[in-house]
């Protein structure tokens, strides 16, 4: 069977196209649906296996970056999500679209879903970091996202990027069960950073991306869907000359991944 991934569009999204051909290059069908229309008949969503949140400036990040998508995703489908994510569904949130799962309480979901535990506040450095960052996987972790990668350099755009668990029973629980899937690293030693800008928004303890327990829902604010193709790397002349010019983005990793899980 292949896998059908929803890519959800619409109201300020707009990462939709690199999203889609991250996933159809991996092996999937995609189908993009507007949110409107995935709130007329949200039983749309149990035709699939993958759902992707994708990132953007939905509804403007007006009352806060991923709050009103996520409330309308929350109490217009939450049945159906329910039952998407019973049915063994992955879920990816990137950048605008992790701010919506956590906003909604489906990820890291240590308490059940639909409790917040997470936030992603605004930078550290009060502005809003468009660059590239290296990224450290953890190989302990469950998330099926993240099997295989080490490091991944990928680029970032966002000005809430930095995550803050409600507690410090929370923020212990991440650790001590793996769920922080992946860290803002210093390239040079590959260590976690809390330097800027190695670590564009202060994320405690470094954390860039982190899962459920299943390992299946997962959420990140780097942008994989932006590194698709070597390149799409900005020293990409200096890797061919130095013959490390990868065969295709080391983004595409992570939509090979959940494919695969599935299939």
């Amino acid at each position: 069977m292949t896998p059908k991934t929803l890519i959800i569009t619409g109201v300020g999204l707009n990462c939709e196209k690199e999203t889609s051909a991250a996933f159809a290059t991996a092996g999937s069908d995609v189908t993009r649906i507007h949110l409107n229309d995935l709130m007329d008949n949200p039983k749309k969503l149990l035709d699939f296996q993958i759902l992707a949140f994708i990132g953007g400036f939905s509804f403007g990040d007006h009352l806060g970056s991923g709050t009103v998508l996520g409330n309308r995703i929350k109490y217009g489908a939450r049945a159906e999500l329910e039952q998407f994510v019973a049915k063994g569904g992955l879920v990816i949130g990137i950048c605008n679209g992790f701010q919506t799962i956590t906003r909604m309480g489906i990820v890291p979901a240590i308490g059940g879903l639909f409790k917040q535990e997470v936030a992603l506040q605004h930078n550290d450095c009060g502005a809003f970091q468009d660059r590239w960052v290296t990224l450290k996987a953890n190989a302990k972790s469950p998330c099926v996202w993240t099997k295989g990668i080490d490091v991944l350099p990928v680029p970032i755009r966002h000005g809430e990027g930095k995550l803050v668990p409600q507690d410090a029973a929370t923020l212990k629980f991440l650790e001590d069960n793996n769920l922080v899937a992946l860290r803002y690293i210093d390239p040079a030693s590959g260590e976690a950073t809390q330097e800027f800008p190695l670590n564009p928004n202060g994320s405690t303890n470094a954390i860039a991306g982190i899962c459920d327990l299943s390992g299946r829902i997962f959420g990140l604010m780097p942008h994989p869907e932006a590194y698709l193709s070597p390149f799409n790397h900005p020293h990409w002349t200096n890797q061919k000359i130095n013959g490390s010019l990868p065969k295709e983005g080391l983004g595409q990793q992570l939509f090979r991944n959940a494919v695969s899980a599935l299939k």
